[in-house]
């Protein structure tokens, strides 16, 4: 599937990341022979072994910056997965703080509104200062009916006491919770800095493979087709190479042309690929869903291992079709993500 195929939408920033240049690889800046080169070249036997190395070079070149450029680049999706990662986690754990907070917050004004009520019931009921003087006024109808509105208000005072140091746990829970939350915000937005960095070099590094991609399948062909042709001894002509290269040039076309053509049917049958629904989204793709958002099983690959929770979800395409935006905006990475 080619990269620029694969689009990962993250929840890094809504701000637009602007993406440098490609780095163009060493074999864009070479001077490529042409067949008239090769043609001057096979009239002298030192001519033609000079060029047949420095051709042999070139194609060395073009394939080792293929490989190298899309080392690098699985390098770099690699960390930029790990460090988005550990924003993801890092979110969620503020989040989590904060809730938590919030929660001892409600609780700690919960216990402070009932120790209020009790203290009003106690003032109602004489409170506990007074309960020497309703014993000695005699107000009760009998001594037994005093000795249980005593109970009644020691009874309330233990409970008032409860409820009260109940409301000062809540509030300093609360407290060192809101305290906790504001340092994992901090640590969030750090890890937010570094994950939209490893993006950028991810997605320049992807740019450099797709660039030394380009350049290979722009020159390879035709390069070996001009090595054949000095290291020939037959008869055949220059004329014939560069047919070959020409006839396999448009066979590439009509592969490339047919396989969209198929791609694009595939999306017009069915599967709702970038037809808008009620929600206002549109389906990225035609294709099934592959792994859905919330825990899955451990996923390892290139020097790095998923979390067991995973934050988006994924859907399956076929090679060439369509990716459409889930909506209106500004796609701000294309490349590998975690494999």
């Amino acid at each position: 599937m080619s990269r620029r195929t694969l689009l990962t939408a993250g929840t890094l920033s809504a701000a637009a990341v602007l993406v440098a240049g490609p780095m163009l690889p060493a074999a864009f800046a070479a001077t490529y022979p042409s067949w008239d080169d090769v043609q001057a070249a096979k009239a002298n036997e030192a001519t033609k072994a000079a060029e047949a190395q420095r051709i042999q070079g070139l194609i060395q070149s073009l394939t080792g910056e293929v490989e190298r450029t899309r080392t690098a680049a699985e390098q770099a999706a690699g960390a930029f997965y790990t460090a988005q990662q550990e924003y993801f986690d890092a979110s969620i754990r503020a989040d989590t703080l904060q809730s938590q907070a919030d929660a001892e917050a409600q609780n700690a004004t919960d216990a402070a509104n009932k120790a209020g009520r009790i203290a009003a019931q106690l003032y109602r009921d004489g409170g506990d200062t007074t309960s020497l003087e309703l014993f000695l006024s005699g107000s009760a109808a009998t001594a037994d009916d005093l000795l249980s509105r005593l109970g009644v208000m020691d009874k309330l005072l233990e409970r008032n006491q409860a409820v009260y140091a109940a409301a000062l746990t809540a509030r300093d829970a609360a407290q060192s919770l809101t305290d906790q939350a504001v340092v994992a915000r901090d640590e969030r937005d750090r890890l937010q800095q570094v994950a939209e960095q490893k993006m950028l070099e991810s997605q320049q590094a992807a740019d450099a493979a797709q660039a030394a991609l380009d350049a290979q399948t722009l020159h390879l062909g035709e390069l070996q087709a001009q090595l054949a042709a000095l290291e020939d001894t037959t008869a055949k002509t220059i004329a014939d190479y560069q047919a070959g290269v020409e006839a396999a040039r448009l066979a590439e076309e009509q592969r490339r042309a047919a396989e969209h053509a198929e791609a694009e049917r595939l999306a017009a049958s069915g599967g709702g690929g970038g037809g808008v629904v009620s929600s206002g989204w549109a389906r990225p793709t035609s294709g099934h869903r592959t792994s859905g958002f919330g825990p899955r099983s451990s996923q390892c690959g290139n020097g790095y291992c998923s979390t067991s929770y995973h934050y988006g979800v994924d859907l399956s395409g076929g090679c060439g079709a369509g990716i459409y935006a889930a909506a209106a905006g500004t796609v701000v990475y294309a490349g590998y993500n975690g494999g």
